[in-house]
């Protein structure tokens, strides 16, 4: 599981920061990132989805970043919009519990 939670990236030496970073899926815009972590095997994106799926946030697991346009401040990841809208819902009071990241790596390693 720990693969999941980790920033796959090889086009950049150090992941940036992205805080604030459009994220676009494989079928458009999703929202922007809220916040990031950074820590090999536990990375993710905190992405507010905005009005798209009702102000909910979800949770992305760093390996799901397919590219890093750093002149546009765009993510681009992985996943279709219907695949996060599908995901749980971001819990974060939950959200370094081992029982709730492995349910997210669960969910998230399917695609």
């Amino acid at each position: 599981m720990t693969d999941v939670w980790t920033f796959q990236i090889r086009e950049v030496q150090e992941v940036p920061k992205l805080s604030g970073f459009d994220v676009e899926a494989t079928d458009g815009h999703i929202g922007k990132i809220d916040e990031a972590t950074y820590e090999v095997g536990s990375s993710c994106l905190v992405v507010d989805t905005g009005f798209w799926i009702f102000g909910k946030k979800r949770m992305l697991p760093g390996s799901v970043i397919r590219r890093i346009d750093l002149d546009n401040r765009q993510v681009f990841v992985g996943l279709t919009k219907d695949q996060i809208k599908q995901a749980p819902d971001h819990d974060e009071q939950r959200r370094d519990e081992e029982e709730y990241r492995r349910s997210l790596g669960d969910y998230y390693s399917r695609y």
